[in-house]
């Protein structure tokens, strides 16, 4: 589970700016929000992302999502160079280096890991582990100068000097450890269980344009979802729909898909020679069924509302966060759903989930003025400083002067009393110097 990530230089944020799922001390609604933890950790499930358009909402999403890519897609060439731009809006940051830090759970043990990069190298890196006490994994330095990495271990981690002789070899300038450690053909605890959280717990981010309807079809059809979950979930959506079909089909795999699959890291290698041998792979047509005066009628998936259509990829998301142990962050979750609907995804997840988190930037205010469905510690607001720079902070901020218990936190942010919100100008359009 997530516990914080921060990020500095990176984008629309300047300082660093930290997101946390560690609860506060309030006892509000802690039977759903709360995830059952080993010890005095309270961490939360659900984090909402409110702010004005351009204030940095999506970026801290995509600040993760680069963290995720730069430990499972290790750059093969020491020429490439990272995509992304530091805070650009003063004469120093440009020149400055990006920094992201990291503190989760995998299997009951907490670990920190910090990232020092800028576009061409990863000029710092370490990571920290709590079993119970602190204790140093590894610690990484490159030598700009000469393209080179120096990789140490700590002293109460086992190792081996195969392994760290392997590991150098492996790590070029623009790759993390763990990226290098998932090209490398060696066994090592600490290393494993930090990267298999980034492959298996922390999951791509979720755009309002990410094809998350196929990705949901292929689960099914794999076996990986259950179909009966999704339409049990989307029967309670009143949708109207009986039931989903699913007709696969086998095709040649286009060229070049099997050679950008090599290249990936988290691709598993079984599934990659599965593919080799077969030459094909398999493709899922989608079709819902509607039961209407006791007749079955179908409608394929393209004939169905656009709000239909994005309900179904949320409701294969939330079998898989109520059954299974994953962090979804999705943009703009509000998309196409009625705000009842957006509402009833929210709830359902937090009353039926127990290991998952959900992180997601929305625009739904309505849920604001029901203290019965959120905690503060939940609600985060993103704000543009005077220099334009991003600032997160949640409700949990804000002392009783300006949020109490009985406060309408909907009304308060409305208005502007809680930041986040756009400072429009009037409405009025010159057009005196226009030509005719």
């Amino acid at each position: 589970m997530l516990i914080n990530f921060s990020v500095t230089n990176f984008g629309p944020i300047k300082e660093q700016q930290t997101l946390s799922f560690e609860a506060d001390s309030s006892s509000h609604l802690e039977d759903y929000f709360l995830i059952p933890t080993k010890g005095n950790l309270r961490l939360l499930k659900l984090g909402l992302i409110y702010g004005a358009n351009a204030s940095g909402k999506t970026t801290v999403l995509r600040a993760l999502e680069f963290l995720r890519d730069l430990v499972l897609e290790p750059y093969t060439k020491k020429t490439s160079r990272f995509d992304f731009k530091p805070f650009l809006f003063d004469p120093q940051t440009p020149n400055e280096n990006t920094v992201f830090t990291i503190e989760f759970l995998q299997n009951n043990i907490k670990y920190f890991y910090e990232l020092e990069l800028n576009n061409e190298a990863i000029i710092r890196e370490e990571l920290f582990n709590f079993n119970p006490n602190r204790a140093n994994v590894f610690k990484r330095t490159t030598d700009v100068e000469n393209e080179y990495s120096e990789i140490s271990f700590g002293s109460k981690i086992k190792k081996s000097k195969a392994i760290e002789k392997s590991l150098t070899a492996n790590t070029l300038w623009n790759n993390t450890v763990l990226g290098g450690f998932l090209k490398t053909n060696v066994e090592q605890n600490e290393l494993k269980e930090v990267t298999d959280w980034f492959s298996d717990y922390l999951k791509a981010l979720i755009y309002t344009r990410t094809d998350l309807e196929a990705y949901v079809t292929s689960q099914i059809g794999q076996s990986d979802i259950k179909k009966e979950d999704v339409v049990n979930i989307l029967k309670k959506a009143d949708l109207n729909i009986s039931d989903i079909i699913i007709n696969a089909e086998e095709k040649d795999i286009p060229a070049g898909v099997l050679e950008i699959m090599e290249k990936q890291a988290g691709v598993p290698k079984d599934k990659l020679s599965e593919l080799k041998n077969k030459g094909k792979h398999t493709t899922f047509d989608l079709e819902f069924q509607h039961t209407v005066d006791e007749n079955d009628y179908t409608l394929s998936f393209e004939d169905e509302s656009e709000g239909t259509r994005r309900y179904y990829g949320f409701a294969g998301l939330l079998s898989m966060l109520v059954h299974k142990s994953a962090l979804f962050s999705i943009d703009e979750l509000e998309a196409s759903l009625h705000p009842d609907l957006f509402t009833h995804f929210i709830l359902s997840f937090l009353m039926n989930s127990t290991k998952s988190q959900l992180l997601a930037t929305t625009h739904n205010r309505e849920i604001l003025s029901n203290r019965d469905i959120f905690r503060n510690d939940a609600i985060w607001i993103t704000d543009k400083s005077e220099c334009c720079s991003t600032e997160l902070y949640s409700l949990a901020d804000f002392d009783t002067s300006v949020i109490r218990d009985t406060s309408n936190v909907y009304n308060a942010y409305k208005i502007g009393k809680l930041g986040g919100v756009p400072n429009l100008g009037d409405h009025y359009i010159d057009t005196e110097n226009e030509k005719d």
